[in-house]
């Protein structure tokens, strides 16, 4: 996916994912699920609580190997940034030293300024991961990710937890960033406004084991989707499929 033009997509083919619970009971998590994502496209998996998405993210990004089929590339050899549900700072680090650990181990280096100012970190570069807000960590973790310029950022639920204000705050900056740097996106949520807010496609996800209930291209442009047109299309999505939120 790096570089531009004839950038190649992102293939997922998931035949079959089982693991062992707690109990030492085999589940299968995921089945026959495949799709592909085209290289500056912003992706949302939506499927119910419980039904692989986290999972699906872990094989994608080659955290695990132990499935039946494929993703091409391997993201092994390609710069991918990882915002999780929790920040995951280093708590003895400042902000600006957890983001530069992020340049560190791409080989990189550089001014971190003008990030800083796009997430409104400046005044917080300073401090320690116990003394920020979880809207404040959120954005630092944010801020490692995208530090190292990367050709896909993974979103797995970034925006969980926070108020309103706070969530979008962040979407918006999410969604401008990854625009100007034309970066590919896959964002995980269950949040079917946020994801018709953001995204250029969602791809509906199943209950446990996961596969593609739908793939749902979305064409008006993000600075016409009003809130009258997100909530007109969560209804209809929710009234289609029966999603309930």
């Amino acid at each position: 996916m790096p570089g531009a033009g004839a950038s190649p997509p992102l293939e997922i083919d998931i035949q079959r994912k089982i693991y062992r619970n707690g109990d030492g009971r085999s589940v299968e998590a995921v089945r026959n699920l495949a799709f592909s994502i085209q290289p500056h496209s912003f992706v949302c998996l939506i499927g119910p609580s419980g039904c692989g998405k986290t999972t699906i993210l872990r094989i994608v990004l080659g955290l695990d190997r132990d499935f039946e089929g494929c993703v091409q590339p391997d993201l092994g050899d390609l710069p991918v940034g990882v915002v999780f549900q929790e920040p995951r700072l280093l708590p003895w680090r400042t902000v600006e030293e957890n983001v530069r650990l992020a340049l560190r181990s791409c080989g990189l280096a550089g001014t971190l300024d003008p990030l800083f100012a796009e997430l409104d970190l400046e005044e917080w570069r300073h401090r320690y991961p116990g003394e920020l807000s979880l809207g404040m960590a959120r954005r630092a973790a944010l801020a490692r990710a995208l530090a190292i310029e990367p050709d896909l950022l993974v979103l797995d639920e970034p925006f969980v937890s926070l108020d309103e204000s706070g969530a979008a705050e962040l979407r918006a900056i999410v969604s401008r960033l990854a625009a100007r740097r034309r970066t590919t996106v896959i964002l995980v949520t269950h949040n079917l406004r946020e994801a018709l807010g953001l995204a250029d496609r969602l791809i509906l996800l199943t209950a446990r084991p996961a596969s593609v209930l739908a793939d749902i291209p979305l064409t008006t442009a993000r600075e016409m989707r009003t809130d009258a047109w997100v909530e007109e299309g969560r209804r209809d999505l929710a009234r289609r499929f029966a999603i309930v939120e």
